[in-house]
């Protein structure tokens, strides 16, 4: 409803979120009363926890057959794995029926969460109906006081009250506060009180005899178990003590998970059970207090008392409740860290067991499960006990002595002896301290994991089996006892091995070391008389268990083949091993390739195996591992397949024998066995840390033979991977008939840009040195760098593309400046160019290897000639005197100068490997000075003239040294500047005042024309410029040639092909279409007399056509020649 009206008389309004509020009520949406209901976990287990641990289960089982299963016999192994499979299908049927009911477990959640709601909402009304009959069966007696007509006399007669009661006074009116003065008096008599029944009548024990008084309490200070604070309930003898707090003096050690749980200081329920157990004692022997209301119906004990001749001894009593509190604390502690363990893992293995009183902590370690009893199948022979041993913690008295009741040292006893006597005058104490600490004991079981260790080695000091409060830490105890019982274990089998008889239960055994930790177990079935083979190595499984299998047949048909059987098996999991390892590393190996016999034989006749390692970035290169009698050997091949054939057959092209100790390092790829591996079997074993290598026997000494090591095989391939790039760099200089010689690499970790692009053996791949003359021999600007040149190929032990750097130093030191150079030390101008100032050295990256020396080529074409116009241009000031010409800018790929004031010219080139030489472009502009900058300046003032010529002078510099083209065309632009400054001056000052002049530039021979209406007078000036600076102003109808082609004046060879036109018209330049500029003669004569009588310094020389002065007197020479044409061929109505 709108307008303010109503529902039954009630307010109609909106929440925001559009909930409205109807009869003054707020109706709750169903998410929010299901967010009301109590969650009822009552015998629900999460769907993730079942899955698990069947899955874990399944896992856990098959995992123990594969290590059965090869030791059985055919039939039994079948039918152990049908077994199996039976039952884990019914496993996991069942999983699937729980999985396909908990889809509607949010439904039965949800019913649950209302049944709970339903029955506390029940329990509510029970209490509510109780809660009434009680009011109504206790009101039935109350009865009415009397009036008080005393009190009712005094408010009528006074008005007010005289008789008011004491209670009411207590509770309404408010007790006057304690001035800072009082407080501090009060516990200043506190503390007195408190230090004199300490000194004359408490007895303290000696083992918290530390104490200190403040803040009205005294802090007794028992060291490692406890921090206490007490207070007395008055000053009186028989007001006694009561309990303020107390700090637990321990540090929990090892995993801090859980730490929150055990604070030091107790808070909430376990406070206050400390703290009603300790008054309790402390006021045991004390009368309960006057005020003291029992409950109704209970019948209170009578108080104990003193016998005669004793005296209450509180202190010693609260001292035992905390000690024993303490440590009962610290065991708590314990417990918890060992069920921690357990839930990380250690549940199959360790159980753990607190006694009732909550005092003794047992845990045993290596717990072994009862095997499964599988119908058909034999039990085992040997019976492992049931676990590997106990460790044990407990709280005990120490057994005391007559006369040292509490285990005191000498000191402790006498000072306790003297406080007896001084306080108690002859009585005895009510109490005496009970000297509590903790028990370990550490109990191996006997022949655990089948082992028989003497019970006199299988022991550690008392002072290493004890408990920290400092660091309590279970796991670091329990791994103190395992690993002892490990090493001792690890001892007897080692002596066994090295001194007993192999002999045990009439079964014989033949251990035999294949290589790495790979041993092979012979026995004799006393039974069949049949060989057994076993596995005992790392690399054991059920898919080896076949070739085993397969082995033991065959000696069984022929026992003399158990020499060929041993070594078939060790070259065949030496090939194992290596292609696990190839396999880790993510790289495609071969065991066979289809090379001939004859192919095969290059790699050497010995060889028993060979595994064939493909490089990812070359396919038709591999790393051979060929097993010999010895020894691994390593090649690096190149192959080709044969066309036209069958079966796709390869031949090795190319084969190099790699040294793997200059690879990777003599003292890593070949060690001599010093401590860790058994001689005689090869197996790994751990030794005490402290144990000196004195103590190891010479002779067992000895050097491990087929022992790859991962990152042997992984630096081995990326050393491959570098040598197929420098064979390809290689074939790009025997192409060009190029020599070069291999130097040791330069690390470019110094280059900021290329620093990622390391490997832990680039030092030990060489870098490729050429010389300049050769690499750059017709090249362009191959003076420019120094004699060395350095190819190194990158990044090919990633796999990313291969890379390759090529390092000149340059000979000619031309900093980079300009606002692209940068102020680091290192720029990049381009993705492909690094350049070092520091160094000088440029360094030309390319991203094909095969291309490597073509790319160089082509950045070094266009890099040297940017470095020699940059070096020319920073010299013209200083060679030439020409102080205005100025660098501006040089990153290596442009080069920008001031060649006269803040003319600029901007240099690039392109293409320079072109049969045309390449090309070259210009940029023409202008800059400002400061000055000029803070006045402000059009844009016609930044103009450059020189554009206009722009597209001529591409050219220019392509033929010829460079050096000297360069030179000839800063000469021409400041030579032609004055030109084309007046003549741009001369066009612009036209255009503003609307007269028809136009400037154009054209080369020689090639007018320029324009296509507008020309009007009825054409006329042009001709502006020319010869040798030595010189300008020629002529008249543009005038030719300079005669019919046969002579120049009529000696005098005027053109330095360039340029000439710059100035014409009165629009239309086009050729000769026939310009007129002669009337009187044109008599112009310059009167021109030049004005000139010169201004003043003007300068050679000016008229001619017959014209006239040829000096740059300097150009200007103004041109500009009055230009206002004398302007005036006489002025039209008669155009005149003003």
């Amino acid at each position: 409803m709108e307008n303010g009206s109503g529902v039954n008389g009630h307010g109609y309004t909106s929440l925001p979120g559009g909930q409205p509020y109807t009869n003054g009520f707020h109706e709750p949406t169903a998410e929010d009363l299901e967010r009301e209901l109590p969650v009822v976990m009552d015998g629900q287990v999460p769907l993730q926890e079942l899955v698990s641990r069947t899955v874990q289960a399944i896992y856990a089982q098959l995992s123990e057959l594969s290590e059965t299963l090869p030791n059985m016999s055919d039939t039994a192994r079948k039918r152990t794995l049908a077994d199996w499979v039976v039952q884990t299908k019914k496993q996991v049927v069942k999983l699937y029926a729980v999985v396909k009911w908990a889809r509607d477990a949010d439904v039965v959640q949800k019913a649950m969460n209302v049944t709970a709601f339903l029955m506390d909402q029940n329990r509510q009304f029970e209490d509510a109906i109780n809660g009434l009959k009680y009011a109504r069966d206790s009101l039935d007696p109350a009865r009415l006081r009397n009036h008080d007509l005393l009190t009712s006399l005094d408010v009528l007669t006074s008005g007010s009250y005289r008789r008011l009661p004491t209670a009411i006074k207590k509770i309404i009116v408010p007790p006057i506060p304690l001035s800072d003065e009082e407080v501090a008096r009060t516990l200043a008599d506190v503390e007195d009180s408190i230090r004199f029944r300490l000194r004359m009548t408490e007895i303290i024990p000696r083992e918290m005899s530390k104490y200190r008084i403040s803040d009205g309490r005294v802090c007794f200070l028992a060291p490692k178990l406890f921090e206490a604070s007490l207070c007395v309930r008055g000053a009186q003898k028989d007001d006694g003590w009561f309990f303020v707090n107390v700090e637990f003096l321990f540090t929990v050690g090892g995993d801090r998970t859980g730490v929150q749980e055990f604070p030091r200081k107790p808070t909430g329920l376990l406070k206050r059970h400390i703290t009603d157990e300790a008054d309790a004692r402390l006021a045991f022997y004390l009368p309960l207090p006057p005020d003291h209301i029992p409950p109704p119906d209970v019948e209170i004990p009578p108080r104990p008392h003193l016998p005669q001749g004793v005296m209450d001894a509180p202190l010693v009593r609260v001292f035992n409740f905390l000690q024993m509190m303490s440590l009962s604390y610290q065991l708590e502690i314990l417990w918890y860290q060992t069920e921690r363990l357990r839930s990380l893992g250690w549940a199959d293995f360790l159980s753990v067991m607190m006694t009732n009183n909550r005092q003794t902590l047992t845990i045993s370690y290596w717990v072994r499960h009862p095997p499964a009893i599988v119908p058909g199948r034999p039990p085992p022979r040997s019976k492992l006990p049931p676990l590997g041993g106990k460790l044990t913690i407990s709280i005990v008295r120490v057994e005391p002595s007559p006369k040292n009741k509490a285990n005191r040292s000498p000191k402790d006893r006498v000072l306790a002896e003297l406080q007896e006597k001084s306080k108690l005058q002859g009585a005895r104490p009510s109490d005496e301290v009970e000297p509590l600490r903790f028990e370990v004991k550490w109990e191996p079981q006997k022949e655990a994991l089948g082992v028989d260790v003497p019970p006199q080695d299988i022991r550690l000091p008392l002072r290493e089996l004890v408990v920290d409060p400092d660091n309590l830490d279970i796991e670091a105890l329990l791994r103190k006892v395992i690993t002892k019982h490990i090493e001792e274990i690890l001892k007897v089998i080692k002596a066994q091995l090295q001194h007993g008889s192999t002999t045990r239960s009439g079964i014989h055994a033949l251990r035999t070391h294949l290589c790495a930790d790979e041993v092979v177990v012979v026995t004799i079935d006393p039974r069949t008389g049949r060989l057994n083979l076993r596995d005992t190595g790392d690399l054991a499984a059920a898919g080896r268990g076949r070739r085993y299998a397969q082995l033991t047949d065959r000696l069984n048909e022929n026992p003399g083949f158990l020499p060929d059987a041993f070594v078939r098996l060790k070259f065949g999991t030496i090939v194992d091993l290596a292609e696990q390892k190839a396999s880790y590393l993510g790289l495609q190996s071969y065991r066979t390739r289809n090379f001939s016999p004859e192919e095969r034989a290059k790699l050497g006749s010995p060889a028993w195996s060979m595994l064939y390692i493909q490089l990812a970035k070359y396919p038709s290169h591999y790393l051979v591992l060929v097993i010999t009698e010895e020894d691994f050997r390593y090649a690096l091949i190149s192959v080709e397949v044969v066309r036209d054939s069958v079966l796709h057959d390869m031949v090795m092209k190319d084969i190099g024998w790699l040294d793997v100790r200059r690879v990777h390092g003599d003292e890593i790829v070949v060690k001599d066995h010093a401590v860790g591996v058994d001689p005689k079997v090869g197996q790994k074993r751990k030794r005490d840390i402290v144990e000196s290598m004195e103590h190891v026997d010479i002779g067992e000494q000895y050097t491990p033979r087929f022992n790859l090591e991962t990152q042997v095989l992984r630096e081995l391939y990326a050393y491959c991977c570098a040598r197929v790039a420098y064979y390809k760099i290689e074939q790009q200089f025997k192409l060009r008939n190029i020599p070069y010689t291999a130097v040791n690499s330069t690390n470019v970790a110094h280059i900021p840009e290329l620093g990622h692009l390391q490997s832990s053996i680039a030092r030990s791949i060489p870098a490729l040195c050429v010389q300049s003359l050769d690499l750059l021999q017709g090249a362009p600007a191959a003076e420019a760098a120094m004699p060395n040149i350095r190819v190194i190929p990158l990044n090919w032990w990633s796999e990313q593309q291969a890379q390759v750097v090529t390092c000149v130093k340059l000979k000619y030191v031309q900093q980079p400046v300009g606002k692209r150079a940068g102020s680091s030390n290192v720029i990049r101008p381009s993705k492909r160019i690094i350049y070092d100032k520091a160094e000088a050295i440029v360094s030309f990256l390319s991203e094909d290897v095969d291309k490597c020396v073509d790319e160089f080529s082509e950045e070094w074409a266009r890099v040297s000639k940017m470095v020699v116009i940059a070096r020319e241009v920073a010299q013209m000031s200083r060679h030439n005197h020409w102080t205005d010409v100025r660098l501006l800018s040089f990153d290596l790929q442009t080069v920008e100068f001031a060649y006269a004031g803040g003319y600029t010219l901007s240099i690039n080139c392109t293409d320079q490997l072109s049969p045309t030489g390449g090309s070259y472009n210009l940029f023409f502009s202008r800059i400002c000075d400061e000055q000029r900058e803070e006045q402000g300046q059009d844009d016609d003032d930044l103009y450059n003239p020189h554009e206009e010529i722009e597209s001529y002078l591409h050219d220019s510099l392509r033929h010829g040294p460079l050096a000297q083209r360069l030179q000839r065309l800063v000469r021409f632009l400041r030579d032609t500047l004055p030109v084309v400054v007046e003549l741009e001056d001369i066009r612009s000052t036209a255009f503003k005042t609307g007269q028809n002049i136009d400037v154009f530039p054209k080369a020689a021979g090639c007018p320029s024309d324009d296509h507008n209406e020309a009007p009825p007078f054409r006329h042009a000036l001709d502006f020319r410029l010869m040798s030595g600076a010189r300008i020629i102003i002529l008249d543009g109808s005038h030719s300079l040639f005669l019919a046969d082609g002579q120049a009529p004046l000696s005098n005027s060879p053109q330095k360039l092909p340029s000439v710059f036109h100035a014409k009165k018209s629009r239309g086009s330049e050729s000769g026939s279409l310009l007129q002669p500029i009337p009187d044109f003669a008599m112009m310059v004569v009167d021109a030049v007399k004005d000139v010169t009588s201004k003043g003007t310094h300068g050679q000016i020389a008229p001619i017959d056509m014209g006239v040829i002065c000096d740059g300097s007197v150009v200007k103004v020479v041109a500009r009055a020649i230009h206002e004398r044409i302007l005036r006489r061929i002025k039209p008669p109505d155009h005149g003003k």
